[in-house]
């Protein structure tokens, strides 16, 4: 697959009893798919993945590779090894074009535990591996040293990078520039700089709410517009920061639901947008002028 340009991060949509809201998920995709969007990640973080049972997981990942017109990057790290190579080998056989497996949360691993547990599932698995890296929610940073080692193992072709820092990013980028491997930005607020150093695109949050201008801001990007790409920028950074007044996806399904699309109650242990935030959600929505 092509690994450049946007990848909305999808939530996961739940009924109001909290189950899987499969219709919800269909329409949320048919949606997306008509945006311009490249592909789409489904039961990541944004997907409410550590909520998620084994079964629910599976689940979503099927419907997006049955409701997607573009490229699937399934969702399938763990802190378990086990699990992940489970949920990785599910995800190559329900027909999901890549996977994008989180650095192990809560263990710690040392460097060569986290070389041998990439290098494992990349080993056992016939699909595309996407490192994922969010020290902020896991604790443990992938350093740009052992990204370039582990750019090298068949399979690993790429990273989504949401460690927030320009500078990890640059190194990545500089120590795996004679290769195919890609940095695709993992933070909306600095799509622009990190695709200014060489990044092919975003894994994106704010996409599920303003798909379109996300696409023309990349775009303009890739094409070396960047007069266009800083206007576009600007013009969605109001509501890039939104999405983040509260620990994602809570703004972002809040935002759906007052778009009248899919979304949902979040599951315990997160939970409703406070009154006041989502007011001022609201009031970046009305006049960025999105709408269903």
């Amino acid at each position: 697959m092509l690994l450049k340009g946007v990848f909305p991060a999808l939530i996961t949509p739940f009924l109001e009893d909290e189950s899987l809201d499969e219709e919800g998920l269909r329409k949320n995709i048919e949606y997306l798919n008509k945006t311009g969007i490249a592909g789409i990640v489904p039961c990541g973080t944004t997907g409410e993945s550590a909520t998620l049972t084994f079964e629910e997981h599976k689940r979503v990942v099927e419907i997006a590779v049955e409701s997607s017109k573009v490229p699937v990057i399934a969702g399938t790290g763990s802190n378990n090894t086990r699990e992940a190579l489970e949920l990785t080998r599910h995800a190559a056989k329900a027909g999901a074009s890549a996977a994008l497996l989180i650095t192990p949360y809560y263990n710690k691993p040392n460097d060569r535990g986290m070389f041998e547990h990439f290098k494992t599932i990349a080993e056992k698995c016939d699909i595309p591996i996407v490192l994922y890296n969010v020290p902020k929610r896991t604790g443990i940073d992938l350093k740009p040293e052992l990204v370039a080692k582990l750019s090298k193992v068949k399979n690993i072709v790429a990273i989504k990078e949401a460690s927030g820092s320009l500078s990890q990013q640059s190194q990545i980028i500089e120590l795996t520039r004679d290769s195919d491997f890609v940095l695709l930005s993992g933070d909306d607020d600095l799509t622009l700089p990190t695709m200014s150093l060489g990044a092919k695109g975003v894994v994106s949050v704010v996409a599920n709410v303003a798909p379109r201008k996300t696409v023309a801001m990349v775009d303009a990007i890739l094409k070396g517009d960047f007069e266009k790409a800083r206007a576009l920028h600007y013009e969605l950074a109001p509501l890039v920061r939104a999405m983040f007044l509260e620990t994602n996806p809570i703004p972002v399904k809040t935002a759906q639901k007052y778009l009248g699309r899919a979304g949902g109650p979040m599951r315990l242990p997160l939970a409703a947008m406070a009154p006041e935030k989502e007011l001022f959600l609201k009031e970046i929505l009305e006049r960025l002028g999105e709408r269903a």
